[in-house]
Parts: C-alpha cells; sequence; structure tokens
C-alpha cells in the first residue's frame, strides 16, 4: 500500500511512521538564481544546540554520531536537490528536535523560485514523499530559512512545517540556536586602502580655536564727534602705555599725564571724564594801563 503524501501548510505537522529519513531541498537553478545549501541543527530541550558539533553543513557534513549527515547535491530533472539525512530512532534523548534549515548568502530568497521540502522514508529508495511543503519567503529579504522541523511527541516524531527566514543568512541563523562563530576571518579583512596625500582618519588633529578663549582686542576707531580726539581704553584689559592707567575708584599715583579716573572731578587741564561736565577754568583779569609798582626798599627812602 503506497503512503499518502501529506501537502502541508506553513506551521501544520504530521505524525511520522518512518524512523529513517530524507529531507530533500529542491529548486529550480536559471540565471540570477543563487545557489541552496541545506543545513540541520541538533536541538536539545532549552532550543540551543548542545555544542557546535550540533550543526550540520557544507563544512561539516556529518555529525560525530554518524546519525544525521549531509549528502552531496544532485541535478534531477525537477532541479536541483540538497539533501539532510537523520536516523531518529537512535538520536541521544537529549536531542529533542532536527531543525532543517536553507540558505543562500549571496543573494536573497526573493531570487530561488520553486523551493520546496520533501520528506521521505530513508528505507524506500524510490517511494513518494511522506510530506512536502513548499516554501515561500516571508518579506523576500531572507537569506536564511528554516524549512521544517523533525521533533519528538510521545515516544514517536512529528515533522512540522515552519518557514521562517533570517536575513542575517547561516551565520545569523546558527547564531540563534547557540553555535559559537568564528569572526576571526572576517576581523582579519583588509580595510579601505589609504589614498596618498588623504588626511589619516585616526590622526590626532590639533583643537580647533577655542571661541571663549582670549582673543587680542584691538583699540576702537577715534570717535568723529568728539571734540578732543585721544587714544580710547580698551575696557578691562592692561594698555601699553608709559603712564600707569588708572585703578578706578582708587587714588592715583601722580604721572606727567594721568588718564582719567571715570566718573570723578578731574582737575583742570586733564582729559575729559566721560559723560560728566568738567569745572571751567577761571578768567584771568585784564592787565591796568596806569598800574605802576611802588618803590621798593629803604634804599629809595630820601
Amino acid at each position: 500500500m503506497t503512503a499518502m503524501t501529506h501537502a502541508m501548510l506553513k506551521g501544520s505537522n504530521v505524525p511520522l511512521d518512518a524512523m529513517a529519513v530524507r529531507a530533500v531541498l529542491r529548486w529550480t537553478p536559471g540565471a540570477g538564481v543563487p545557489d541552496v545549501d541545506a543545513s540541520a541543527l541538533l536541538i536539545g530541550p532549552d532550543g540551543r544546540v548542545r555544542s557546535d558539533e550540533d550543526f550540520v553543513f557544507y563544512n561539516q557534513p556529518r555529525h560525530p554520531s554518524g546519525l544525521v549527515r549531509r549528502l552531496p547535491k544532485r541535478s534531477s530533472p525537477e532541479g536541483l536537490t540538497d539533501t539532510i539525512e537523520a536516523d531518529l530512532s537512535s538520536l541521544d534523548p537529549s536531542v529533542d528536535q532536527v531543525v532543517i534549515a536553507a540558505s543562500c548568502d549571496e543573494e536573497a530568497f526573493e531570487r530561488v523560485t520553486d523551493l520546496r521540502i520533501s520528506l521521505y522514508d530513508a528505507a524506500s529508495a524510490d517511494g513518494e514523499p511522506l510530506a512536502v511543503f513548499d516554501v515561500r519567503a516571508e518579506t523576500g529579504e531572507e537569506t536564511a530559512v528554516i524549512c521544517g522541523e523533525l521533533y519528538r511527541r510521545g515516544d514517536g516524531w512529528k515533522f512540522r512545517a515552519v518557514g521562517q527566514g533570517y536575513p542575517t543568512g547561516l551565520v545569523g541563523l546558527a547564531t540563534a540556536f547557540g553555535i559559537s562563530v568564528d569572526e576571526a576571518e572576517a576581523a582579519s579583512e583588509p580595510g579601505p586602502a589609504a589614498v596618498p596625500g588623504a588626511p589619516d582618519p585616526q590622526a590626532s588633529f590639533p583643537p580647533a580655536p577655542d571661541s571663549q578663549a582670549t582673543v587680542q582686542h584691538q583699540q576702537p576707531a577715534p570717535d568723529s564727534q568728539a571734540t578732543v580726539q585721544h587714544q580710547q581704553p580698551a575696557y578691562g584689559y592692561p594698555q601699553p602705555s608709559a603712564a600707569p592707567q588708572p585703578a578706578y575708584g582708587y587714588p592715583q599715583q601722580p604721572a606727567a599725564a594721568p588718564a582719567p579716573a571715570y566718573g570723578y572731578p578731574q582737575p583742570a587741564g586733564d582729559r575729559p571724564a566721560y559723560g560728566y561736565p568738567q569745572p571751567a577754568a577761571a578768567a584771568a583779569p585784564a592787565a591796568d594801563p596806569n598800574f605802576m609798582l611802588p618803590p621798593q626798599g629803604p634804599q629809595f627812602l630820601r
């Protein structure tokens, strides 16, 4: 009696009578269609691999137990195939499920046409598949997809159609299940070549001028409306002058030409105290034309 093939929808499951199965990934090749690689992860009760040896893929095509392995790719009239075989009945009890995945790191799965996973009884070379599931990209940006999973249910096993995608490729999928990915190769990739004459982005540049730093102040231009043109003080900064500058509000030492103490009365002849009226100089009396000096001294007495 021929077993009935189950055409599965995403999320559906089917019990398995066969304890040794062959999961075949098939797709249609063509121009612009990337190559697809099958892989398997042996997952423990905590949802993670027990060690890195539980990852079966193109660089590690056989599990140390020999119970899960990846077969060489084949070409058939229906397309290209990549296959994972698993002997479920002999797996260690600590393995709760075997995840079957597909990856194509070169391009996203939107370019892969007619991707399907078919599950066969490994003991039957030419039998009909036990279940088939057409895997479709959810967003089109996936570079790795969990096609299905074989998992324990009581004393038997079941197969579930999954179709969950990862945009981070096989590395991202493996990391999600606890695989330690060696990134040494990625770290050793050379960086961009230096352009002759271009500044080194790692070089230390001198700091830009601080906008709060002390700057050199210039003397303001003379006031065109002032009666007396004079040198204006740069308030708050020492002035280059032979004569000492006033310490505003304190008595000053006499100088040949003292600068004004702003806001205080100034002696006549000094420079103006800006903003305050200055005392006017007293007018000299006119000379008397009849003025004569009297004789001076006793020698002039007769």
